[in-house]
């Protein structure tokens, strides 16, 4: 059976409030971010007009590792996400690593988000990006959100699927009159010659295979789900489902009504302009900080039970597992989580950013992927999503992110190192620990 939580009943305890949309809202928000806004161009300019099937061939290739997320979260109850599976599956210290990574990923990715939130504001007041004025908004940004979450998970789930609705609004104004302008205008299809050299094919494809992923980051408050081992499977297959079509959607528009794609900087924004006129191109725009923000509200709602979870079964000091005796928050990981994205959002760098949001993703994919037929064996009655020909799955899944990171340049990123590095310091000084206390 899953490993039971080793906090004790006389303790605030985490309160279930996330329902099943309420899921899905927050799955989608941690997938779709501010990407969607200038990838379009990009995958135009190295595949073309085959860049539209091309979304829909990622689709199918992460479909492959959701569907081994979806058999391995199927069989938990508590809190933890891919760090939780993976320590089950494999150990104590895979899970710590997994754990570390996914928390620093998610530190990276929200103050990068953060700093574009000021760079997007700053077309609608250029002042922004003034130091005084950058401190500001993100004091304001993240700390609305922390005042949030701190107050219930109810609340944060609630500000999620807000945010969730108003990224998808634009989104789906710009596919909707698109398609009406292509039909209309009979250029229904873009011309899809297959241009791009095989080098430009596996950066398009990797680019949109992590334009599918961030979903692993909902999973990880799988303990305040109200039936988390139906509904996460439901959220992460709804979730693909749905970026899929959106993505396709955005594709196609994008390469059938600019003139060229390749090198528009804000292609959402120029095919609103297009078709819409100048409010359309507003609206777009404002889309893009509303999408920016939503991200950083689901991050902030799940990515600080990564702490939690480590703390509860040991791994980290007890302080983070402290629950709010009125508000049944995870208090002091929500506020350690802020403050380190408003410090690296403030003071920090992200040239090596993409690749250690890159290299740890697909190690975490991977060992969740591989878990799927070790836990069969360890759990062979907890699953209740079985997986047809699951160690299939699990091979495949396997493969894809093992090639996928051959083309990554570890070189570029210190702190991937660094990270991999401190989750196994973590582990020797818990190990010992455990060790001196038998």
């Amino acid at each position: 059976m899953p490993e039971a939580s080793s906090s004790t009943s006389s303790r605030p305890q985490l309160v279930r409030a996330i329902g099943r949309w309420s899921l899905v809202a927050l799955t989608v928000n941690c997938v779709i971010g501010s990407g969607v806004f200038g990838l379009p161009s990009e995958l135009a300019r190295l595949i073309g007009g085959a860049s539209v099937p091309a979304v829909v061939l990622a689709a199918a290739v992460m479909a492959v590792v959701m569907a081994c997320f979806a058999e391995v979260s199927s069989q938990f109850t508590e809190t933890g996400g891919p760090y939780l599976y993976v320590r089950a599956a494999f150990g104590r210290l895979m899970g710590i690593e997994v754990g570390w990574l996914t928390w620093v990923v998610r530190i990276a990715s929200c103050a990068a988000n953060a700093n574009l939130f000021v760079i997007y504001l700053a077309e609608f007041w250029p002042r922004a990006t003034q130091p005084i004025s950058k401190s500001v908004i993100l004091t304001l940004l993240v700390g609305i959100l922390a005042a949030v979450n701190y107050r219930g998970v109810r609340t944060g789930a609630h500000v999620s699927n807000a945010f969730t609705v108003g990224k998808l609004v634009p989104l789906v104004l710009v596919c909707a009159a698109g398609a009406f302008y292509l039909l209309a205008t009979r250029h229904a299809l873009p011309v899809l010659t297959v241009s791009g050299s095989t080098k430009d094919w596996s950066r398009a494809i990797v680019l949109l295979i992590f334009a599918y992923g961030g979903f692993e980051a909902a999973l990880i408050s799988g303990g305040e789900a109200k039936d988390p081992r139906r509904d996460t499977v439901f959220g992460l297959f709804s979730t693909l489902v749905i970026c899929a079509v959106i993505y396709s959607l955005i594709q196609w528009v994008v390469v059938g009504v600019l003139p060229d794609p390749a090198h528009s900087t804000r292609p959402l924004a120029d095919v609103a302009r297009i078709i819409l006129g100048h409010s359309g191109a507003v609206v777009v725009a404002l889309g893009a900080l509303v999408s920016v923000y939503g991200y950083l509200s689901a991050n902030i709602l799940a990515t600080p039970r990564i702490t939690f979870a480590l703390a509860e079964r040991g791994d980290f000091p007890s302080w983070f597992a402290a629950v709010h005796p009125t508000f049944r928050t995870p208090y002091f990981s929500i506020l350690l989580f802020v403050v380190a994205v408003w410090l690296l959002g403030m003071f920090g760098s992200f040239a090596g950013n993409a690749t250690l949001s890159a290299g740890a993703r697909l190690f975490s994919y991977a060992l969740v992927c591989a878990s799927v037929p070790v836990l069969r064996k360890k759990q062979p009655a907890a699953a209740t999503f079985r997986l047809p020909a699951g160690p299939l799955f699990a091979v495949l899944g396997v493969l894809i992110c093992i090639g996928l990171l051959f083309g990554i340049d570890f070189n570029k990123s210190l702190l991937l190192g660094a990270t991999v590095l401190v989750g196994l310091v973590n582990w020797l000084v818990v190990r010992n620990r455990n060790i001196a206390a038998g």
